[in-house]
């Protein structure tokens, strides 16, 4: 293996620590198949030679990088690679069965050499911070779900363009970034529109939207737009306290509590859901389609959210694209 078609090029004005750099490189270089398992890497004093570097600097690299198992050494030869294994974070905001449903198709995409490590942030940008910092060059490519904190944008800039994709929701990307979202708005207000028939049986829709949810504010915007275009009477309910049900009313929710809290009270009043009163819930999770004989859902395709997210990890080219909310009826509409 010609160890010179390895870019050890430091960049001194840096923001990024030199060791890192150097560790940077060797992954991206195994990452791409430039060094494999048994490839020899460049002594250290002659990355010192080239890039102008104390001996401490190259060292504390190459321990890192012996730390991560990536490289291991024998005395008087020098370090090579030791594990042809890429590592990938894929960082959640919560565990949900949608977010199921998207990690077991990333990872069935993958193959056998890549190790996914999954990590959430529970929409704490503390919690984002670390992970994101204690992650910085332990991966070969980086998954990540951003939240609605104006610190994000400082803290994904440590991570090159080329080795990050945002998932889920467009906030705080540029047009620079790698990304995979779904549409909150336009595609939601078209899902609405299928569904114009079946709001037609009721008197109003109300749409719950609980404080405690995080789910995109854009989605109040475009559904207060669609009943100003349909003539329908609607009422946004944040204080789930408040929540309970009336005859003839159609409600949508962005919260499975709220779900459960919607089946809880049919069945304590004798409603029938579908008839005497509606649902429509977001985002679709396995177990829906056979709930109460089916609950109507909105919601992007996870299984293809997934697979696209792990041709990112297996191609070597840009992405930005989104996948399309669509709509599912069921009885409970």
């Amino acid at each position: 293996m010609d160890v010179s078609l390895i870019s050890f090029t430091i960049n001194h004005q840096s923001d990024i620590p030199k060791y890192q750099q150097i560790v940077n490189a060797i992954n991206n270089a195994i990452g791409k198949n430039i060094l494999q398992k048994g490839g020899v890497l460049p002594s250290v004093n002659k990355i010192c030679k080239v890039n102008r570097l104390s001996r401490d600097t190259v060292f504390k690299a190459y321990t890192i990088l012996k730390e991560n198992g990536v490289i291991d050494s024998v005395p008087n030869k020098g370090y090579y690679v030791a594990n042809e294994t890429k590592k990938v974070l894929l960082l959640l905001d919560t565990f949900k069965a949608y977010k199921e449903v998207l990690y077991h198709s990333f990872i069935n995409n993958l193959p056998e050499n890549i190790i996914t490590d999954v990590q959430f942030h529970h929409y704490n940008i503390d919690n984002f911070k670390t992970i994101i910092n204690n992650s910085i060059g332990k991966y070969y490519k980086y998954i990540v779900m951003n939240f609605d904190d104006d610190n994000i944008p400082k803290i994904i800039s440590k991570i090159s363009n080329d080795k990050l994709l945002l998932i889920d929701w467009n906030i705080h990307s540029n047009s620079e970034n790698n990304y995979l979202f779904q549409d909150f708005g336009k595609s939601f207000f078209r899902s609405l529109e299928g569904a114009t028939g079946l709001f037609g049986k009721y008197k109003e829709i109300h749409f719950l939207y609980p404080s405690f949810t995080n789910h995109p504010k854009e989605t109040i915007t475009f559904f207060k737009k669609y009943c100003k275009a349909f003539n329908f009477n609607f009422k946004i309910i944040t204080d789930s306290k408040e929540f309970n049900i009336e005859k003839s009313i159609a409600y949508i929710s962005v919260s499975d509590r709220m779900l459960g809290m919607f089946l809880e009270q049919c069945r304590n009043k004798n409603f029938e859901p579908g008839v005497e009163v509606g649902f429509l819930s977001y985002n679709e999770t396995p177990m829906k389609k056979f709930i109460y004989k089916g609950i109507s859902v909105i919601s992007t395709n996870f299984n293809e959210l997934g697979t696209k997210a792990a041709e990112f990890i297996t191609q070597e080219k840009p992405m930005q694209s989104y996948i399309e909310t669509q709509l599912t009826i069921r009885e409970s509409l």
